[in-house]
């Protein structure tokens, strides 16, 4: 099976078929998918095969593209990358579906051999943003450009700053300008 659901959901992101000529980054997300395909496969032949096919394909989509991230990493359907370039994502990190990264993000560890961040579904990082350690990342968290986020992000908050400082989401109130009626 070439296209899969999860790498569907990728191509709607990215607006369709015609962007696996105009996107590079949707050349190292379709070889992630490769390799996720190939380690699913039934042991024999076809697995074998597809699986040495995997590493060199991996080698130069990240070398055209500048997007590392490897096959053992768990990735929910709908990841949308722009910008690409400098993307680097820790082998034992977890991302959840319909994430966006930009040019510059890591998603690593702190230490070797250290644990690596969970993207839980809906979040999205600015450029060169930086996620290190066991933490979590919350359902529709945004990272801001160039945050270094080192504690966890609740769901719906946003983190920015270096060390990023975590805000909860705008109230109601807090959208209002102040100048409606009532104030005098």
């Amino acid at each position: 099976m070439l296209f899969d659901s999860r790498f569907k959901q990728d191509l709607a992101r990215y607006g369709g078929y015609r962007a696996l000529v105009r996107e590079q980054s949707l050349w190292a997300v379709a070889v992630l998918r490769f390799g996720h395909r190939a380690d699913a496969r039934p042991r024999g032949l076809r697995r074998w095969i597809s699986q040495r096919m995997y590493w060199p394909m991996f080698r130069i989509a990240e070398t055209l593209t500048g997007v590392s991230i490897p096959k053992n990493v768990p990735v929910g359907g709908g990841l949308r990358i722009f910008h690409f370039g400098c993307i680097f994502v820790n082998q034992n990190t977890r991302i959840g579906s319909n994430v966006t990264l930009r040019q510059g993000v890591t998603l690593g560890n702190r230490h070797n051999d250290g644990k690596a961040p969970i993207i839980e579904d809906d979040v999205e990082f600015g450029a060169f943003a930086q996620v290190l350690g066991g933490i979590t990342i919350g359902k529709g968290a945004k990272i801001g450009s160039m945050a270094v986020v080192l504690r966890d992000v609740p769901a719906g908050h946003t983190a920015v700053g270096n060390p990023a400082i975590v805000k909860a989401p705008k109230t109601a109130d807090e959208h209002h300008d102040g100048r409606g009626m009532g104030n005098a």
